[in-house]
């Protein structure tokens, strides 16, 4: 009986190998996770950074009155139940989130329908965090693209753009994080029109993310990033943490989203896996 259990043990492994290596070599044929293995993943030997905010009271949420706060109440308790158990309630766009297709478009995938080959990719890093000091309202231009790749290369077929504008650094402030002004308009940075343009017609990349509420800058009221992005049939991915501790390149993506049927988006985990040295 043990050694029956023994070799379904090893042949669970051969099998998450077989299926780590089909994804990360034959779906993506990348240098990033080339000399990485199941096993530097499970022992410990790769870097691997948590990209993703914890669910709680305090998380960013769109600023409209249809929106609200994340909630949490306890159901059963260990002491009272034997059993601890909650229930939440939650906006899709709160918190570390993925925005869908068909969030901005019509007759684009839902949550639910996102292919997991495209939730897998190279992580590119363009940090444009300087430039947000001096302006708030900052946009991510074409021209901020191509002195990235002048210094990295061109950008890697099936990347998973990430905008490192420094925004995380409010986060624990909703205000500051919003920023918006008397009028209620916000003002953060984002993608420019361009910027989106570019990367969905000339880079063939899986999606886009950013550290702050939007894809598209804070004052933006047609939302045309969102537009682009989504009705490529890409996603987007907001409020999205740590991105100051990624290289430029080099890092892969493993996506996560909640499975929510027809869903326009929701919650979703997101880890950065770096190679052994």
């Amino acid at each position: 009986m043990i050694n029956k259990f023994l070799s379904i043990q090893k042949m669970i492994k051969l099998l998450a190998f077989l299926l780590i290596t089909t994804l990360f070599s034959s779906c993506h044929s990348y240098a990033a996770i080339s000399s990485t293995s199941f096993d530097d993943v499970t022992n410990g030997n790769c870097t691997i950074i948590d990209l993703t905010y914890s669910l709680n009271k305090s998380n960013a949420y769109w600023p409209d009155p249809s929106y609200a706060p994340f909630k949490y109440r306890t159901l059963a308790t260990l002491k009272g139940n034997g059993v601890f158990s909650g229930a939440y309630s939650t906006p899709e766009h709160l918190g570390t989130h993925l925005d869908a297709p068909n969030h901005f478009e019509e007759n684009q995938p839902s949550v639910d329908e996102i292919e997991l080959e495209t939730l897998i990719g190279p992580a590119i890093v363009i940090d444009i965090s300087d430039k947000v000091e001096n302006n708030v309202d900052y946009e991510l231009t074409v021209e901020d693209i191509s002195r990235w790749e002048e210094a990295n290369g061109r950008i890697q077929d099936r990347s998973i753009i990430l905008l490192n504008t420094g925004w995380g650094r409010r986060w624990d402030d909703y205000n500051n994080y919003k920023n918006a002004d008397e009028t209620n308009k916000l003002h953060f940075p984002g993608y420019s029109v361009k910027a989106a343009g570019f990367l969905i017609e000339k880079r063939n990349i899986n999606g886009i993310g950013i550290d702050t509420l939007s894809a598209d800058y804070g004052v933006s009221i047609d939302f045309a990033v969102h537009h682009i992005i989504n009705g490529a049939g890409k996603y987007i991915l907001e409020n999205v943490t740590n991105l100051d501790k990624l290289p430029p390149t080099g890092a892969t993506l493993i996506i996560a989203p909640i499975k929510i049927e027809g869903g326009s988006g929701g919650q979703t985990r997101i880890w950065a896996i770096l190679p052994p040295h």
